[in-house]
């Protein structure tokens, strides 16, 4: 498999560990804690966008 490029969301400041996502080559969207970058979540584009939604419920006042 093709090392992929991870990046950092943007509500993580620099010193803190954080999420970090990579589109892998299949479509696919992986998802990670950078403090346990060997356990990843593969989402399809859908099940992110679900993922996010159900996260903004949770959290009132968020985009």
């Amino acid at each position: 498999m093709p090392e992929l490029h991870w990046q950092k969301s943007s509500f993580s400041s620099e010193a803190s560990n954080c999420v970090e996502l990579a589109t892998a080559p299949d479509g696919t969207i992986r998802l990670r804690e950078s403090d346990a970058p060997t356990t990843t979540l593969t989402l399809r584009p859908p099940g992110l966008h679900s993922l996010l939604a159900a996260a903004r419920r949770e959290i009132p006042n968020r985009p």
